[in-house]
């Protein structure tokens, strides 16, 4: 197996998913990055190519609050940060792009603290 057949396979497959996943004005799309270390989450409106909210595991204000979490639960944690943001933005329904990733996980771990804290898709 060739050392960048799996980052080759994963941005295939989000190239397959963004023909459909398309983020609009009234529903923006919620795009998750995921590294070794980090987690990057955006909500981000396609139409005017700009992204509305983001937050990350290497936000400064949230540096103090993941210290000695484990990285699913440092997910959830960004998973509700965004929500609170983009609630406080106005937005409250996203199409969710998983990014090439499988729903498992800090990807699901994601998903559902921003469900948890009202944020619909």
């Amino acid at each position: 197996m060739a050392k960048n057949e799996g980052a080759i396979a994963r941005t295939r497959r989000h190239t397959r998913i963004r023909r459909r996943v398309v983020g609009t004005a009234q529903r923006p799309r919620l795009n998750v990055f995921r590294s070794l270390e980090h987690i990057y989450a955006q909500i981000i409106d396609d139409e005017k190519g700009h992204t509305l909210v983001s937050a990350s595991t290497v936000d400064p204000d949230t540096r103090t609050r993941l210290a000695g979490l484990s990285k699913v639960a440092q997910a959830t944690l960004v998973g509700e940060m965004i929500a609170e943001r983009a609630l406080a933005a106005g937005i409250k329904q996203v199409v969710f792009d998983r990014g090439g990733y499988i729903y498992h996980g800090r990807v699901k771990a994601l998903a559902e603290g921003s469900r948890a804290k009202g944020l619909d898709f």
